[in-house]
């Protein structure tokens, strides 16, 4: 959670020169990417200091959710749209033009199209422009110069896309141009250290913000690893297919027969909410607690005893 020192009597006089702005600065609107990160937060107070109202956008998929954006948008006051992109996302994550990170993680690609999703909420609603808490050089694929390029070039938004953190490292904005933007109150952050976002984070009062790291499945091993093998062995799969990628032990019997087995109470209860009665079959000891075991519905009699047997085990 985020939390918020009181405003101390000193800085009044500053606050009272955030609070005199322009006509046009009262005007003008900007929509972000917002993921609940630190970074998130800051590129939002940042616009928001020089009188942009600021919106965030948070975009779902069965590997990442916007829990910490909820959280964000209730500490800040920032209006928050949550998408979910779970069927456009698929496409571009089974063949993403520039390959894939450490794991399954397609970071640049998975960046061009949320901006690309953003700029149609963008010009749908009358936003100015699209911004995001991206900080040049902090990640090693994601956040290069040409990486940060590339994510523009592909978004269909050439111009109107603003990094507030690092937006002084970087060539000047259309949106800057306009004077939509005073690229003076922008930032010159760059690298992987975070000592200035945190210090900027205690001028701003934000005392409690989650770590920079977790937060995407597409960069945990263990996870991509099932991943890969349901890419491998499945031609078809639905968004429930990914989430009970997530829990149990997984078991690979034979080519196109998966078998789950809750490991935790969660483990169980996830297993039925995400089982489909039309393609899944679930078995639990009748008489005695335990496991939650879940086969393909078409699964060959001795693939069911060996499910069974696992059950009872």
């Amino acid at each position: 959670m985020l939390h918020y020192r009181p405003i101390d009597p000193a800085t009044l006089p500053r606050l009272e020169k955030y609070a005199t702005m322009t006509a046009a600065s009262i005007k003008t609107t900007a929509l972000g990417l917002c993921s609940g990160g630190l970074d998130s937060i800051l590129s939002a107070l940042v616009l928001r200091r020089q009188g942009i109202r600021v919106h965030w956008v948070s975009f779902e998929t069965p590997f990442f959710s916007a829990a910490r954006a909820r959280r964000a948008a209730a500490q800040t006051g920032i209006p928050l749209t949550v998408r979910d992109i779970g069927e456009r996302y698929l496409p571009m994550l089974k063949n993403p033009n520039c390959g894939y990170g450490q794991h399954m993680n397609p970071c640049m690609d998975c960046h061009a199209l949320m901006f690309r999703l953003a700029g149609g909420i963008m010009r749908a609603k009358g936003f100015d422009f699209l911004f995001s808490g991206e900080v040049l050089g902090q990640r090693p694929m994601s956040q290069t110069r040409p990486s940060l390029r590339y994510v523009e070039k592909h978004s269909g938004c050439e111009g109107y896309i603003l990094r507030p953190l690092s937006a002084r490292l970087l060539p000047e904005t259309i949106v800057e141009q306009k004077g939509l933007v005073d690229r003076t109150q922008l930032l010159d952050i760059s690298g992987r250290s975070r000592k200035r976002q945190i210090a900027l984070a205690a001028q701003f009062g934000v005392t409690d913000y989650p770590n920079p790291a977790g937060g995407c499945l597409l960069t945990d091993a263990g996870y991509c690893r099932r991943l890969k093998d349901l890419f491998d062995h499945q031609q078809d799969y639905t968004q429930n297919d990914l989430h009970l990628l997530k829990y149990g032990r997984h078991f690979r019997l034979k080519d196109h027969t998966r078998v789950i087995v809750g490991r935790t109470r969660n483990d169980n209860e996830m297993i039925h909410r995400h089982a489909d009665g039309r393609r899944h079959l679930l078995l639990k000891m009748e008489d005695y607690p335990g496991p939650t075991v879940l086969l393909p519905a078409d699964a060959a009699q001795g693939a069911l005893f060996m499910g069974a047997a696992m059950c009872a085990g």
